[in-house]
């Protein structure tokens, strides 16, 4: 048994209505064009309004102008790519990586090219590349780097267990005998921690190594360490080019044979 829809919807119920008018008309009217819808008619002068008509016309002429089509394939959809602004080629693309931490990508610009990407789209591209997945890249690398390096200190100090003493004696000796930022950085590396071991081994506090001392007690270099961890920049500012090259002085007395 099939239902009637009761749901008709109101544009279709008048469409409907209007059509049947017009037919109804038709029928009783000669003179009326078959399917002439009742706003376009005028029944006392037996006419079709034309102004009415026009104006319709018009008012359907302008909303269509106003739709944009989709574009197919070949001349419309390379018009209107003009037209935004893709160029005609994908090495035309003026891609900016001031960051130097990768250059544009041929491949990557022709599929971008082949999908309308426009230069704006492009260059957001490389940018959200160089902010979000450079960063992940960098991080694995050194986590990656790290592991090796590790790998190097178990081999050093003949195994995981003896690797692990040595490794708690050295943070130990560390913490108590250098400044925090020159520890941390010492650390980071094989050789930083080579150079450590070596401070640890001579039983002596970090600055207070015996070779080569001048007039005032001190090697040059220990004279030079002091001098920069007395600068502001050092432990004021915590200016990282500065406690660089204090790390780097503590590698230069320390840094031996391995």
């Amino acid at each position: 048994m099939s239902v009637d829809n009761l749901l008709t919807p109101e544009d279709e119920s008048k469409m409907t209505a209007d059509n049947a008018g017009a037919m109804n008309a038709s029928a009783t009217d000669p003179a009326r064009p078959a399917g002439l819808p009742d706003k376009f008619w005028d029944a006392e002068k037996r006419s079709v309004r034309v102004e009415a008509l026009v104006q319709s016309y018009l008012a359907l002429e302008k909303k269509l102008s106003t739709m944009v089509a989709l574009p197919g394939e070949g001349e419309d959809r390379s018009r209107i790519h003009r037209a935004l602004g893709v160029p005609d080629t994908p090495d035309a693309y003026n891609v900016r990586c001031d960051h130097g931490l990768f250059t544009a990508d041929a491949d990557l610009n022709k599929r971008m090219h082949e999908r309308g990407f426009t230069p704006d789209q492009v260059q957001m591209v490389y940018d959200l590349a160089a902010e979000k997945m450079v960063p992940m890249i960098l991080e694995i690398a050194e986590e990656f780097k790290a592991d090796r390096e590790v790998d190097r200190l178990i081999s050093a100090f003949g195994g995981p267990e003896r690797w692990a003493e040595i490794s708690r004696q050295l943070l130990a000796y560390g913490r108590k005998n250098l400044p925090a930022d020159v520890l941390t950085n010492l650390s980071s590396s094989f050789e930083g921690v080579m150079a450590l071991y070596r401070m640890m081994q001579g039983g002596e506090s970090a600055l207070d190594h015996p070779a080569g001392k001048d007039a005032s007690g001190l090697a040059p270099d220990e004279n030079a360490l002091r001098s920069m961890m007395r600068d502001p920049k050092y432990w004021r500012d915590r200016d990282p080019s500065t406690i660089a090259q204090v790390t780097q002085g503590f590698q230069r007395i320390y840094g031996g044979a391995e």
